[in-house]
């Protein structure tokens, strides 16, 4: 179940928008307001994005209530850090959380996006071609829609943990430290990744707050800053995973070989290039890399900025793609440790059955079948489904109607008019002349 965007149902005009957005058909119109079937939906804020009342929108924890604490340990996604052209450095960055007594642990996640580029790029080595291409696990809403819509493709998925998730288990391995985290994210994906992560059965994270919202109180101009310490720079390689790409050229500083990868962004994209690979029609690619947000994180919908002036500063950003043998010593010694590794094996989601015995199911799935003939199957969206094969289910599963379809509505009222109008030519015989 996911749980990174919740409903607005004071602002909901019902207008159904929202329910052709949607790649895995998780949203209802019904009586005039938008539900969630929680188990289908993957946060991919594609809904987020085409309504035009706001009534759909992140489901954060309250920063306010957080902040409000003596200490606040944070673990932000590299997006955060090319949002703001006033914080060009991630030393200012620090400083400026600092000020609030907010403890930034980028530093260790740096260390950890190394440690999963490393970690790929070696099972890349060493996998058979047979077995690749093999897809990216950065990108939660992916992982989600690859497990409802292509569990085909399960098993080519990296298993590689978060690197947020090896980022804190570093720090804490490392300073002793059992503070709350708080994830600050671009999208409602990730704040699924702290509520119900795919491949472990609890998040190291407890809470997770938009970009946005830290994003715009930076630029209110509260904190208080210093350049006394900006020489001492950070790996800035990790903060290329915000933008298309950036996994992809990180992955490949680490191989031993030339890696020939596919990277994508946006959820058309990243549909089709999932139903080519279905197809097996990518032979010769090493790596997938997929994001459901048009030009990678930075289009995330709980970004505070254009994703068009965080590429900009991306694209002009001195990256150092050379490892010091410092850093591969210390890289090597955490991927001996395992620490990148899933903790239960990604698997399909199993949609609901239509009946819990196989007789009664294939009964129901043969009157899905003819109810779904009756439909006009042009997916109109006016029974508040996104699809008349996902209206015949919910008939099926007693949610739904017949008639909640307009077409059928009229059908009905036409029989029905045609019925009323040769009544009322009827003559009871009692009132008829006599036979002559």
């Amino acid at each position: 179940m996911a749980g990174g965007i919740k409903v607005q149902e004071i602002n909901c005009a019902g207008c159904a928008n929202c329910i052709k957005s949607c790649p895995t058909e998780a949203m209802r119109v019904i009586d005039g307001c938008v539900s969630v079937i929680n188990e289908l939906c993957i946060d991919c804020g594609e809904c987020m994005r085409n309504c035009p009342h706001k009534a759909i929108m992140m489901d954060e924890d309250e920063w306010d209530l957080i902040s409000s604490q003596e200490s606040v340990v944070a673990i932000c996604d590299p997006t955060f850090y090319v949002q703001m052209g006033a914080y060009a450095n991630q030393i200012l960055i620090k400083q400026a959380l600092a000020s609030w007594n907010v403890t930034d642990i980028s530093d260790y996640a740096s260390l950890a996006f190394d440690i999963v580029a490393y970690s790929i790029a070696r099972m890349l080595d060493h996998e058979s071609p047979q077995n690749l291409p093999l897809i990216t696990t950065y990108c939660p809403a992916v992982i989600r829609l690859i497990q409802i819509n292509f569990p085909e493709l399960v098993g080519r998925v990296v298993p590689v943990d978060s690197p947020f998730e090896i980022a804190v288990a570093i720090w804490r391995e490392v300073t002793g430290r059992n503070d709350d985290i708080t994830l600050l994210v671009p999208c409602p994906a990730k704040i699924t990744l702290v509520r119900n992560p795919v491949g472990r059965e609890d998040s190291n994270a407890q809470y997770a707050v938009s970009v946005r919202k830290l994003v715009r109180a930076l630029l209110a101009g509260g904190p208080k800053i210093s350049s006394e310490q900006l020489e001492v720079g950070l790996n800035n390689r990790w903060l290329q995973w915000s933008v298309t790409g950036g996994e992809s050229a990180h992955i490949s500083a680490f191989s031993q070989r030339p890696l020939k990868t596919i990277s994508v962004s946006g959820l058309r994209n990243t549909m089709d290039l999932l139903k080519e690979m279905e197809l097996g029609r990518l032979r010769g690619i090493d790596y997938i890399e997929c994001r459901v947000c048009d030009l990678g994180c930075i289009g995330g919908v709980g970004n505070a900025e254009s994703r068009f002036l965080s590429k900009s500063r991306l694209d002009h950003m001195d990256i150092n793609w050379n490892i010091s043998a410092d850093e591969m010593e210390a890289l090597h010694g955490w991927y001996e440790k395992g620490i990148y590794k899933l903790e239960k094996e990604i698997t399909a989601t199993r949609r609901n059955p239509l009946a819990t015995d196989l007789n009664s199911a294939m009964s129901r799935l043969k009157e899905l079948n003819r109810i779904y003939s009756e439909l006009p199957h042009i997916d109109c969206g006016s029974c508040g489904r996104p699809s008349c094969k996902a209206l015949a289910e919910d008939i099926i599963r007693g949610q739904g109607e017949m008639t909640d379809c307009i077409f059928k509505l009229r059908e009905t009222i036409s029989e029905l008019s045609r019925e009323i109008a040769d009544l009322a030519e009827h003559t009871p015989h009692t009132l008829r002349g006599k036979r002559v």
